[in-house]
């Protein structure tokens, strides 16, 4: 299933290295409907095309097959970039009123290059971890700047806060998604994709009335409305992550390669990312009524 997260749009596994997308029609020796608890009915089979899905009995392990524990050890290393990376800005970075221009100014630079990493490596056939890694150094140093200004101007407590409910939207879906409470199919990823565009519609209307307006925009970033918006943002964040377990668990079910480990370990990753900000900026506008 081709998989992507609120922010950016990125290539599923690729077809070359034996992953087929979510759209991929069924072809003749492609496994029964019963073979994916996905499959009955619901959701085409995603590995429609792939040449190493079974036909017939389960297929023998293949080497260099992508498991488990690869994805988690990426995503551990990927995860691991960001936290230092949003170390070192918190502590080389400060945001006093003598260098909060300077951060601010690098903190907007790295989010520029994380972002253009991010796109090269969406649109790359293969993943690329050396881009992933960059990617993730420099979104943790646009997250540590940010979340330093936070705890600076609005308290303390709120960073803190926001890491934890991170925590615990991806405790609680995956602990949904292996209970089977949130089914991912053909029209759930149709409506999630539909309504991340809408937001981000929104959103981007909202940035050009307040740069161009002054203030707030329409007002979605702050107040009665921004709490709402808000909370949508940490629920889509929460159904991508859905998408990013489904995709996980395909590619561990079907043999991707090894080396695609590295593509959940990306979109992990940036969907975390995603629910953080949301998070941080929910609780931020919590602590302003306050």
């Amino acid at each position: 299933m081709r998989s992507s997260n609120p922010v950016f749009s990125r290539r599923g596994f690729s077809r070359d290295n034996g992953y087929a997308g979510f759209n991929a029609a069924p072809q003749a020796g492609a496994p029964a409907a019963g073979a994916n608890p996905y499959a009955q009915g619901t959701a085409p089979n995603p590995y429609a095309t792939n040449p190493y899905a079974p036909t017939g009995a389960p297929a023998p392990a293949r080497t260099g097959a992508m498991t488990i524990d690869d994805v988690v050890t990426r995503t551990a290393m990927t995860l691991g970039t960001v936290v230092l990376g949003a170390a070192l800005a918190w502590a080389l970075l400060p945001v006093d009123e003598a260098n909060l221009n300077k951060s601010y100014g690098i903190a907007i630079g790295a989010a520029l290059i994380a972002f253009v990493l991010s796109m090269v490596q969406s649109f790359k056939r293969k993943p690329v971890p050396a881009l992933i890694l960059a990617y993730a150094a420099f979104e943790g140093v646009f997250l540590g700047v940010i979340s330093s200004a936070v705890s600076t101007y609005i308290g303390p407590g709120v960073v803190m806060q926001a890491v934890m409910g991170t925590m615990c939207v991806f405790a609680g879906v995956l602990l949904a998604y292996k209970m089977r409470w949130i089914r991912v199919t053909r029209r759930f990823y149709g409506f999630v994709m539909a309504a991340a565009m809408g937001f981000l519609l929104l959103m981007a209307v909202n940035l050009l009335f307040a740069v161009f307006g002054g203030g707030d925009g329409l007002g979605f970033r702050s107040g009665g409305l921004g709490i709402l918006f808000g909370v949508i943002g940490i629920i889509l964040g929460a159904c991508f992550l859905a998408l990013d377990f489904k995709q996980v668990e395909d590619g561990i079910a079907y043999g991707a390669p090894r080396e695609e480990s590295w593509l959940a370990a990306f979109g992990l990753t940036m969907t975390l990312v995603w629910i953080y900000l949301e998070m941080l900026r929910l609780l931020s506008i919590l602590s302003g009524d306050d």
